[in-house]
């Protein structure tokens, strides 16, 4: 855990619009008096969208309370939020949200009714996994299914003269947005892309 060098536990405040011309008021009439506030004026879906969250998220420590109105201005959907409140707890941060007390985890039960919405979004991983596995299998069984490869003949052209220059492949794979598997196999002409030439 990251000791708490200010000396003091501290109320840290976050508040989110999804835009600059929403009304904060509300939000902050329900925090209240905080030691510090972070306001995201942003509709970013994740934590890398939103600087404000990022900054709450690297200036809180062991023993800071993180106070929110709501579990939708912390995160955008339930594995965001567990995520992020799992990764606070383990560092001695505590999270209250103000609208639902039941979920903060400054108490026993809070604690128990996040363990039981994690268990449910890992139960719903898997279904969606599983009904995205049978419809592949049934795709392929009526020979419906047929999922091209993830890279045009120019991007695997454009690679091939960046791995030819010397820039690292997993540099390149980043860069188009695939893993270092898929650009092995366009630049080496295997699997989808069987009927490219290698990069030799």
């Amino acid at each position: 855990m990251e000791k708490n060098v200010r000396g003091t536990s501290q109320v840290v405040g976050y508040a989110r619009v999804s835009s600059s011309d929403q009304n904060l008021d509300r939000q902050l009439d329900a925090l209240g008096d905080v030691d510090r506030l972070f306001v995201d004026k942003t509709s970013g879906r994740s934590a890398k969208d939103r600087p404000e969250l990022r900054a709450m998220l690297s200036y809180v420590r062991e023993g800071d309370v993180v106070r929110v109105k709501s579990p939708d201005r912390l995160a955008r959907d339930t594995i965001a939020l567990l995520t992020t409140v799992r990764d606070l707890g383990e560092r001695g941060v505590r999270v209250q949200f103000l609208d639902m007390p039941e979920l903060s985890t400054d108490s026993p039960n809070g604690e128990f009714v996040l363990t039981l919405m994690g268990a449910v979004a890992k139960l719903e991983r898997r279904m969606i996994r599983e009904r995205q596995a049978e419809g592949i299998a049934l795709a392929k069984a009526a020979g419906r299914y047929d999922r091209g490869p993830k890279l045009t003949t120019e991007q695997v052209a454009a690679a091939q003269q960046k791995v030819a220059l010397g820039v690292p492949k997993a540099v390149v794979a980043r860069e188009l947005g695939v893993s270092r598997s898929t650009l092995y196999a366009a630049l080496s002409g295997t699997g989808r892309y069987a009927d490219q030439p290698p990069t030799g």
